[in-house]
């Protein structure tokens, strides 16, 4: 079974306190539960685990369902890891894992992870079907000595912080928000690919993204963002939209990046969303749409200048 090699390849012989989730976004509740468990772990004596899914379960168990990712793999373990876990460790979730009966799960934890626990929210659930929630699992844990913690749901206002508000928030464009949420700026990642050139042939020359299917994208709109290049960061002006100025249909991320002169062609660049500028327009010249530009591009750096980068 394939969870068996990806739990033991990161097996212990100390007694662990884990918590179990995708953990999408590592954001400002993610980072309460875990906090919950590494104090927990530290009164108990034990390592810090995070067992996270490669992918989100409902990929395999909902044919509708469409993942919008607000970080990758690769990002998510490195944010969990800075939390000062002891160890992360990203399982698959296949069709043998879907199948797989809660106390058998936590048998696997036991065997490979030397896991006493569990540190989780109210939601949560494992094994098939979701047999497992807290209550079952309780009831599991008395029996064979598992314990299980169950931990708030953080909350901003009337709202508990959540991946699915998130994105609700970044559809909508309000990165502002969604940076509270998540305790940084949102960030999206992707390489730069030739587009129309219709910026070049302006005289603002921008650096076209293609990002990973699957991965949430802000709405339409023009944002304030960092720029993270392979020499440094730089502020720019990014458009997200169809650039209805030039009846243009397809969706495209451009950066317009200030103070830049080079080929970024094949180059991956990570985009910080500071602040919201603006909606998409359409402008009845390019003279008018040039003029806007420029105004972007002060209130950019008006934005960005007291601000550091992250």
């Amino acid at each position: 079974m394939r969870i068996d090699e990806e739990l033991s390849s990161a097996a212990t012989q100390q007694a662990s306190l884990l918590t179990i989730g995708v953990f999408d976004g590592v954001h400002r509740g993610h980072r309460h539960l875990i906090a919950r468990l590494m104090d927990r772990a530290a009164a108990m004596g034990t390592l810090t685990g995070v067992v996270t899914f490669r992918d989100h379960p409902a990929e395999l168990l909902d044919a509708e369902f469409r993942p919008q990712y607000l970080t990758s793999l690769e990002e998510r373990v490195k944010l969990l890891e800075g939390l000062g876990v002891d160890f992360v460790v990203p399982i698959t979730f296949d069709l043998a894992l879907s199948e797989l009966r809660a106390r058998d799960f936590i048998g696997l934890l036991q065997r490979h992870l030397h896991a006493t626990g569990i540190v989780v929210g109210p939601d949560f659930a494992m094994g098939y079907k979701r047999e497992g929630d807290v209550t079952a699992l309780a009831e599991i844990g008395k029996e064979i000595g598992f314990s299980v913690a169950v931990v708030d749901l953080l909350r901003e206002g009337s709202e508990d912080v959540r991946s699915t508000v998130i994105r609700e928030v970044l559809a909508r464009g309000d990165v502002s928000k969604a940076s509270e949420l998540l305790g940084r700026d949102f960030a999206l990642a992707g390489r730069v690919v030739r587009g129309a050139g219709r910026g070049a042939t302006l005289g603002i020359p921008t650096a076209n993204l293609d990002v990973p299917d699957g991965m949430v994208v802000p709405g339409n709109g023009i944002y304030a963002t960092r720029a993270h290049l392979r020499d440094g960061v730089r502020m720019a002006a990014t458009s997200i939209g169809t650039r209805p100025t030039f009846d243009e249909g397809e969706r495209t991320i451009e950066a317009c990046i200030l103070d830049f002169e080079g080929d970024l062609y094949g180059q991956q660049v990570r985009l910080e969303f500071v602040g919201r500028l603006r909606d998409e327009e359409k402008y009845d010249s390019v003279e008018a749409l040039l003029e806007q530009i420029d105004r972007d591009v002060e209130q950019t750096r008006a934005i960005l200048g007291g601000r550091a980068a992250q």
